[in-house]
């Protein structure tokens, strides 16, 4: 099972537009408190509430990188678990030609379907279907690959075809746990109060200079609300505009199709 994220019912484009509305509530709260505290004590330095908010902010860009660099590294895992999983399919699927009938025919048609059924399930983000017709497939494929064993005991080739059979349901795991690795509930709801608050200081700080609100705060929300969009892009596995490509599985499959003719 892929489990959903803390704000995977939201839309991406839900998220940036609440998220912009977040930071211009912030900033326009700590404007408005800002101005009241002002008016009421003259002598709060701005340059002292500076410095504070400036490390706020820090600290801020500190959970954004750290963020974001968690989901791009989970990019880079998933695109690795695929090639190794397709790899280890084809080498399988090659070598499943040394074997006898009738193993090697079946064994060698249950991979097809292994590979047709995963790439099905990616266009039709069915996931938990996929993973059980998945987790079949692979118990005929070790039944086959057991009674191979059985019946060839000493066979050295065998033996190779075995160790590739366990790297294809391996590599299928690593695959699984590569997907199942989300960003956090704790990390989002840290990075989103870290930022209203980071804003709200800001605003505050806006205030007690005496300065009015500048149309800048506008760009500022759009910067953010752009960071965290590309973040749950990169959180959300299935969907969104930053996917895995599927290609080294298509490629396989057709390999597969052509070799079936």
């Amino acid at each position: 099972m892929i489990p959903n994220g803390p704000l995977d019912a939201i839309p991406l484009w839900g998220i940036f537009v609440l998220t912009v509305a977040l930071v211009l509530l912030a900033v326009e709260s700590g404007f408005i408190l800002g101005r009241r505290r002002h008016a009421r004590v003259a002598d709060e330095q701005a340059s002292a509430v500076g410095t504070m908010v400036a490390a706020t902010l820090g600290l801020l860009a500190f959970i954004l990188a750290f963020a974001f660099s968690f989901a791009s590294g989970r990019v880079d895992a998933r695109r690795t678990a695929l090639l190794e999983e397709a790899n280890a399919i084809g080498t399988t699927y090659l070598r499943a030609d040394m074997l006898s009938e009738p193993h090697r025919t079946e064994i060698r048609r249950l991979l097809r379907d292994d590979v047709d059924a995963q790439l099905e399930g990616v266009r039709t983000v069915q996931v938990m279907e996929t993973i059980r017709r998945v987790d079949a497939i692979h118990n005929e494929l070790w039944q086959h690959t057991t009674a191979v064993g059985r019946d060839n005991p000493n066979s050295e080739v065998v033996g190779v075809f075995i160790e590739s059979m366990n790297q294809v349901i391996d590599n299928y795991a690593r695959r699984l746990l590569a997907v199942r690795t989300r960003v956090s509930a704790p990390v989002w709801f840290v990075l989103y109060v870290l930022t209203f608050l980071a804003l709200f200081a800001m605003g505050y700080h806006i205030a007690l200079t005496g300065t009015s609100r500048s149309p800048a705060v506008v760009l500022v929300a759009l910067s953010f609300a752009l960071v965290i969009c590309l973040v749950a892009d990169l959180d959300r596995p299935q969907e969104g505009t930053l996917r895995v490509s599927q290609q080294p599985m298509i490629d396989l499959q057709a390999m597969m199709q052509a070799d079936a003719k």
